[in-house]
């Protein structure tokens, strides 16, 4: 997904003279097309995030569209203050990219590890939550984004993700995606778990399960139209998430359903437990061990369907 923001940040840039990209001492040769068709434009923040955050709200004051962008708990977690006094408090149109979100630097330890992000943005006054699922999503997020009149949190994996698309869905921020139609349960999945999740409409298949996927790119605004029509269509819906359960996608799913008590559906969710992981490996063996892959979403599913 970085190669894929790195070039549309370029598309969008050449098109609009008020975006500046400010990086947290990463990605230097991956904006090298950028630097050349924008000059003047790049800015290296060095290893000082929150200082990153303050002159990107500066920057959106005087009348730029500022784009941050490093590894997400370095550009979320570490400026949190930054982002809520700075950006969110004055409503600013800036940009913050987390790149490596979820499990997707898994092999560098819970350092590096981004499962508590959607959680601690979405709760900030005027951020908008987007967590595209692959390349199509990533390009269509950023374009959305780049006219949207207030902060956005962009939340995007880090390299070879499958993608999803073989043509650019519509695209609207907050307004869910179908990917695949089903009758029996509804998946609903934020970011980089669309793979995981349509892997499972087989599986499910196998047991005369027929599975609905939709991609809920938006986690903050939801699209409430949708699950209005979900709650009273389906037996069952299920959250899947690359975060943690607590304070997550499902778990702005289960705040709505408590100022909507009246809806029909079963509801279950998955994401990850309320505990640091130890150990090493990478993102595939990470997934299986907690339970994010699709037979787990397939099985649980089956589980909740069966159950009274």
């Amino acid at each position: 997904m970085r190669n894929a923001f790195a070039h549309e940040i370029t598309v969008c840039a050449a098109k609009d003279t008020s975006i500046v990209v400010l990086s947290g001492d990463i990605g230097n040769r991956l904006f090298d097309s950028y630097k050349q068709e924008c000059p003047g434009r790049f800015f290296n923040c060095g290893v000082a995030e929150a200082n990153m955050t303050s002159m990107a709200a500066g920057l959106a004051m005087c009348g730029l569209r500022p784009i941050t962008y490093t590894i997400t708990p370095f550009n979320t977690i570490r400026c949190l203050e930054q982002i809520r006094v700075d950006i969110c408090y004055h409503n600013l149109p800036v940009i913050i990219v987390g790149t490596g979100s979820g499990l997707s630097y898994a092999n560098l330890g819970s350092t590096h590890h981004s499962c508590e992000d959607i959680a601690l943005l979405r709760v900030l006054p005027n951020m908008t939550v987007i967590c595209p699922a692959d390349v199509v999503e990533l390009r269509l997020a950023l374009r959305a984004a780049v006219k949207h009149q207030g902060p956005v949190y962009l939340r995007i994996g880090k390299k070879n993700e499958p993608v999803i698309y073989a043509n650019e869905p519509p695209f609207q921020i907050g307004k869910a995606i179908v990917v695949k139609k089903g009758t029996d349960v509804c998946l609903l999945s934020t970011g980089n778990m669309l793979p995981i999740s349509v892997g499972a409409v087989d599986l499910l298949k196998e047991q005369g399960i027929s599975a609905q996927v939709v991609s809920f790119h938006t986690v903050k605004p939801l699209d409430v139209d949708f699950l209005k029509n979900a709650f009273g269509k389906f037996p069952l819906i299920l959250t899947i998430e690359e975060h943690s359960l607590i304070g997550g996608f499902g778990s702005a799913i289960a705040e709505w359903l408590v100022d909507n008590p009246s809806q029909n559906g079963k509801f279950g969710r998955i994401g990850l437990e309320d505990k640091f992981i130890h150990g090493s490996g990478n993102q595939e063996n990470a997934r299986k061990i907690l339970g994010l892959t699709s037979k787990s979403i397939a099985d649980k599913a089956i589980q909740l369907l069966s159950s009274d």
